[in-house]
């Protein structure tokens, strides 16, 4: 669930997008800042004082491109209060403000947690298949952990689906610790 800081921006975001007809931009823009605050390196470089401002802006404008001002400007600002780790809270607050927007308010949001990044088209397709499956709109947000090896993770409410080999493993583990005994 996510905290009150992240709600709060996630609305002021949502309102300054409605009123300047950007919801699709700030959509996207949220995505892509979220996936860089998995980058633990990144994160690390941005919240240290000792990197100089302009070292800060030419870090984040080659791994966000062509980012708006405004963009930026959310960003320092959060690196200025320390809560850079709020983006993935923020883009899932915008998202969910913007799914209501649209009259999706009865959707159901599914956690993808993959080894490696997921290209778009593949993230539609499971949210094609995960829509089918529970017969109402599902909205995909995606996780790296490379700490799974290779699968996938999906939770959608309190329902997890572990096909990780992570967790196959873990499972082969305590299997042939039985059979040895």
């Amino acid at each position: 669930m996510s905290d009150t800081y992240a709600v709060q921006h996630a609305k002021e975001i949502f309102k300054t997008a409605l009123e300047n007809n950007e919801l699709n931009r700030w959509q996207t823009d949220l995505r892509n800042l979220a996936s860089l605050t998995r980058d633990k390196t990144l994160v690390a470089t941005l919240e240290n004082p000792g990197t100089s401002i302009d070292d800060k802006a030419k870090l984040l404008a080659e791994r966000l491109g062509e980012a708006k001002s405004n963009v930026l400007k959310l960003v320092s600002e959060l690196i200025g209060k320390g809560k850079i780790t709020e983006l993935d809270d923020i883009s899932y607050e915008y998202q969910r403000l913007l799914d209501t927007h649209r009259g999706l308010e009865g959707t159901e949001t599914a956690e993808i947690t993959t080894a490696i990044p997921l290209d778009d088209e593949y993230i539609l397709d499971i949210g094609k298949r995960l829509t089918e499956m529970i017969g109402k709109p599902v909205v995909v947000n995606t996780k790296v952990d490379p700490g799974l090896v290779g699968g996938i993770i999906v939770k959608i409410g309190d329902k997890v689906m572990d096909g990780s080999i992570k967790s196959k493993l873990a499972t082969l583990k305590r299997e042939l610790g039985r059979v040895i005994k």
